[in-house]
């Protein structure tokens, strides 16, 4: 069943709205990490010890590198996760709003452009300039 145009545009205009009502996001993914530190007798060098950790860093690209931040408290840590999974929820609308979009491109029909063949060719006067 296809869709109407009408009906495609409101859906579109739903996909809009729930843009605007999504909080603070950012890009990036969260991963922990773990490894040893730089003492030579610390716990963490003992043979099969999993080592210091997790700490958890998010990391995103930035004009063509790779940055990575790193969270000092749990607090910050969980207000980066909720900004990744609205970053999540924005691509997954705006992957919505493109296949709409495309939908709609389909469905308006096409208006017809007045061409020079097309025009209206404007009348000459029938009356006759006076002559010099």
């Amino acid at each position: 069943m296809t869709e109407s145009l009408n009906e495609l545009e409101q859906q579109r205009k739903s996909i809009f709205q729930e843009i605007v009502q999504l909080p603070d996001f950012r890009s990036g993914s969260i991963t922990a990490t773990r490894g040893t530190c730089g003492k030579a007798n610390c716990h963490c060098h003992q043979p099969h010890h999993p080592g210091h950790g997790p700490n958890f860093r998010l990391t995103r690209k930035r004009d063509g590198k790779t940055v990575t931040e790193t969270f000092a408290t749990p607090t910050e840590l969980r207000k980066a996760q909720r900004e990744v999974e609205a970053y999540h929820r924005f691509r997954h609308l705006a992957q919505q709003l493109l296949e709409v979009n495309e939908k709609i491109c389909r469905a308006r029909p096409v208006e017809e452009e007045l061409t020079p063949q097309k025009k209206k060719r404007r009348r000459s006067s029938s009356r006759k300039s006076p002559t010099n």
